[in-house]
């Protein structure tokens, strides 16, 4: 089994979809392909909570609503940063590595902000805009498949609609678009009040990358072509910016250490013990090697560490959360429910921590937990209506519901959430015909019933959806 993140970090397998991927396909360097690692969309409440404190102030100098903004991370050792399927913004874990400071990583956000806001989005059907980040990557990786076997068309029956997706090409920009971004990114931390010290890092960090042959450049590089009149241009605007030497909040240095002390302990546990040894006091030394050993089986002290940091920082929900994931992973369910629950006072308006402890409760098999266990991820879902996994242990819990009440409408909520897991995912054919099983067991007119129907409807073939439409709309004003 991989590695996973936080408790509630969801990896997402594409073994149908990377079925012999060149070094040319997307998200997958040369040395991944050879070495056989596939991407898998990942999920850690922590990193993105990080993300997103460093992102929002860029994306509102963007006059774009931070919210809005779909923060996805890859787990991949390649540099690759990129836009698609409306505002989702993707990080892979290996550019997020190679940042050394919270304004280089800045930087990355703000220059894939000006693509956004430029409107260079990359786009494709109606399926890819609505799909969850983990449907949206899925696609990508399947056209990637398409590509690499010379055949676009090879992954249309892994995904739905792949075949209509461009092509690798379809990452890339112009330089122009390039440049572009570049002058919409550092007007956007200039308003921000961030330096443009961290672009320029960053770009020269790339800098010699295109004169490399292709299987060896980094991915980003291949992506977003990279000039030297785009380093000078960014050298240029910091050398007369009076925010040249301006520092962030220390808060994010603190972050940006945790985020790559987490990740190491998380995807390479090996090395991790190597780096930070027992010697080393520094709380993010300790916060790595406690993921490290828990993920080598050195579960007693992965713990006795993790509690040595919730005593030196009380108030952190994801020391909580740590603990909790130790002692759920190696079935002490009951034990792990005490600091799941801390994390979500401490915060309650993570979706994550809710999803986390919500399926903790479930997996108590206690019948007494089930309600809790279902409002949990109900609440959860509320934050988050585009989560898979979400509706997927909904269905379960509502499963457990059915099979202790013998309620039908309980067996039409097992359909209606795996209707709407199929719809994140982007499976429409499936989606649209659990939605007409999950409406022959709900109540007509009840709003999951009307959900449903929606669901039907938008994942009709396009033949059917022209007669249903009328008479959809009249069922829905009556049913309100």
């Amino acid at each position: 089994m991989p590695p996973k993140l936080t408790s509630k970090i969801v990896c997402w397998f594409f073994a149908l979809l990377l079925i012999s991927l060149q070094s040319s396909s997307i998200g997958v360097s040369a040395q991944e392909s050879s070495g056989g690692e596939q991407p898998e969309f990942i999920r850690d409440a922590e990193i993105e909570n990080y993300l997103h404190a460093l992102a929002d102030p860029i994306y509102r100098a963007a006059d774009v609503a931070p919210e809005s903004v779909t923060i996805a991370i890859v787990r991949s050792n390649t540099i690759n940063a990129f836009v698609a399927g409306g505002m989702n913004e993707f990080f892979y874990t290996g550019l997020l590595q190679l940042a050394d400071t919270p304004e280089q990583l800045a930087g990355v956000i703000a220059h894939e902000t000006g693509h956004i806001a430029g409107g260079h989005l990359i786009r494709g059907r109606e399926e890819m805009r609505n799909a969850s980040a983990q449907a949206i990557l899925g696609m990508l990786l399947a056209v990637a498949a398409g590509a690499a076997s010379g055949n676009a068309s090879a992954a249309a029956g892994a995904v739905s609609g792949a075949g209509q997706i461009a092509e690798r090409g379809f990452l890339s920009f112009t330089r122009s678009q390039e440049a572009s971004a570049d002058a919409a990114g550092m007007s956007f931390l200039d308003k921000a009040g961030i330096t443009t010290r961290g672009m320029m890092e960053f770009f020269q960090k790339l800098a010699g990358q295109e004169m490399l042959p292709a299987s060896r450049q980094m991915e980003y590089v291949q992506t977003h072509p990279l000039t030297q009149d785009r380093i000078d241009a960014v050298r240029e605007h910091l050398d007369h910016s009076p925010l040249k030497d301006a520092k962030l909040d220390p808060k994010f240095y603190q972050m940006h250490e945790r985020m790559k002390a987490k990740l190491l302990g998380f995807l390479q546990p090996e090395t991790a013990l190597l780096r930070y040894t027992d010697k080393d006091p520094r709380l993010p030394a300790r916060y790595a090697r406690a993921i490290a050993l828990y993920q080598t089986n050195q579960q007693p002290r992965a713990l006795e560490l993790t509690e040595g940091m919730i005593k030196q920082e009380p108030d952190n929900p994801f020391f909580y959360e740590l603990k909790g994931q130790i002692l759920f992973e190696n079935g002490r369910v009951n034990e792990s429910l005490t600091y799941y629950k801390k994390a979500n006072e401490i915060l309650p308006n993570s979706a994550l921590l809710r999803q986390a402890y919500g399926h903790a409760l479930l997996e108590t098999k206690d019948p007494a937990q089930l309600d809790l266990a279902i409002q949990e991820l109900l609440e959860s879902n509320r934050m988050e209506d585009r989560t898979p996994t979400t509706w997927r242990f909904l269905a379960a819990a509502w499963g457990h519901k059915a099979e202790l009440t013998k309620d039908q409408h309980y067996e039409g909520m097992v359909s209606y959430a795996l209707a709407e897991e199929a719809v994140a995912k982007g499976e429409d054919k499936a989606a649209g015909q659990l939605a007409e099983r999950a409406m022959k067991a709900l109540t007509k007119g009840t709003p999951y019933w009307l959900r449903a129907q929606d669901i039907k409807l938008s994942t009709a073939p396009d033949s059917d959806k022209a007669d249903d439409k009328d008479k959809h709309e009249k069922q829905k004003v009556r049913y309100r």
